[in-house]
């Protein structure tokens, strides 16, 4: 216990950060726990207690993981970028061909001798958004110029949405708009930002193209049964009825930890729509608690982006911070209706080891980048004092040799 005490008090970096890490996890741990009673009985004899000791387990490591992501220096991530980038394209593609397929998707790979299954897709989102962060920076000086500046950028994002898009379109889609907002915000000419849309697009056309000719390749039927039912069905399919239910009948307090109805009808209720379940069981004031929190995690990154002086760890922090928190609000957006089901979880909350993993360690690396600034604002500050105990000594030191030189006369 000395040392854990001693561990959480030697933590720098922004604070409300560890102390939003720190709730996220906790409602996870609630939240799943509560949620998965119909998946435990149906596969576990009713043993939810192993869900909850699976979850801390991914939550401890993941916390473990976010802590050694914050001990190593921002710059690292810049010198291995290129690196975990050249290794993540060849996992989409073989993922393609032949990953695990669950729910009708194939994103999965299976680790051997531990049969879990590892979601290649989490990597490359952190590889790209890193070596998005890495070339905007470096080419600051040419961020104008087509071909120096812009294509570098242009074809590993391409590349890499359209290699998840096809058994991951909302994946695909978060990473593209977190790109593109990297882009405008790293001072990249608007209308190269606006090329890359019409790339998007032309990209999304031909998978369409290539799911009508080849519907194995793509997941065109599940895309269209989806905006189809956002469309045309205003009570929005079962889903979003079960999840309208479940956020009703929580009301301001809530049933209560343990007490949500909707588990036992609601898809997926300890991922896709765990948010329903905290609507249930602890109502409006549980649900805004979570927004605040996605919200204060936002805040408090666009801090660190105003006062780190590297433009690097700028739009690292920036970046990895927009891909978790435009995550959150279009999973909160799904449960509500205001957007077609997207299959996205709810980052750190809902059920999962390698998305909660790493997106930890997208938090740890924030957290290295704060405690950049944070070091880097008390070296100034100690300047700055040294220069006033410096003036003032050579001010008395003048003094000195003044009055000296008086007395001398």
């Amino acid at each position: 216990m000395d040392k854990v005490a001693h561990i959480v008090g030697s933590l720098k970096g922004d604070k409300i950060i560890w102390f939003i890490v720190l709730m996220l996890g906790l409602c996870s741990i609630l939240s799943v726990y509560s949620a998965v009673g119909s998946m435990a009985y149906k596969l576990r004899d009713g043993n939810t207690e192993f869900y909850l000791i699976q979850q801390m387990l991914f939550i401890s490591i993941g916390v473990a993981m976010m802590y050694m992501a914050y001990k190593f220096n921002y710059m690292l991530y810049s010198k291995i970028a290129p690196l975990l980038l050249v290794i993540s394209i060849p996992l989409l593609i073989f993922t393609l061909g032949f990953g695990t397929e669950i729910n009708h998707a194939r994103r999965w790979l299976t680790i051997p001798f531990i049969d879990k299954t590892f979601q290649t897709s989490d990597l490359a989102r952190l590889a790209l958004i890193v070596y998005i962060a890495r070339t905007v920076s470096l080419k600051q000086d040419v961020i104008k110029d087509f071909k120096s500046a812009f294509l570098p950028i242009i074809i590993p994002v391409v590349l890499v949405c359209l290699l998840i898009a096809p058994e991951d379109l909302s994946t695909a889609g978060l990473l593209f708009v977190t790109c593109l907002l990297m882009m405008i915000i790293g001072r990249v000419s608007l209308k190269y930002v606006g090329l890359m849309i019409l790339l998007g697009l032309v990209g999304m056309a031909v998978l369409v193209l290539i799911g009508t000719a080849f519907p194995e390749l793509v997941r065109l039927e599940t895309w269209e049964s989806r905006i189809s039912a956002f469309i045309y069905d205003s009570d929005g399919g079962w889903q979003i009825q079960q999840s309208k239910i479940a956020i009703a009948n929580g009301e301001w307090f809530g049933l209560g930890p343990g007490g949500s109805l909707q588990r036992d009808y609601l898809p997926y209720p300890y991922a896709d729509f765990i948010y329903a379940i905290i609507c249930e069981e602890y109502g409006i004031i549980g649900a805004v608690t979570i927004v605040f929190l996605y919200l204060g995690l936002l805040l408090r990154c666009t801090s660190i982006v105003t006062k780190c002086s590297k433009t690097f760890g700028a739009l690292l922090a920036i970046g990895l911070c927009l891909n978790i928190v435009i995550q959150a609000f279009a999973n909160l957006a799904v449960s509500v209706h205001l957007v077609p089901v997207t299959g996205l979880t709810l980052p750190i909350i809902s059920m999962g080891g390698t998305s909660v993993v790493f997106t930890c360690i997208s938090l740890g690396v924030i957290l290295s980048v704060s405690r950049y600034v944070e070091e880097f604002s008390t070296y100034e500050i100690m300047k700055e004092e040294a220069q006033v105990v410096a003036d003032e000594e050579i001010e008395k030191g003048k003094v000195k040799k003044r009055l000296k030189y008086e007395n001398y006369y």
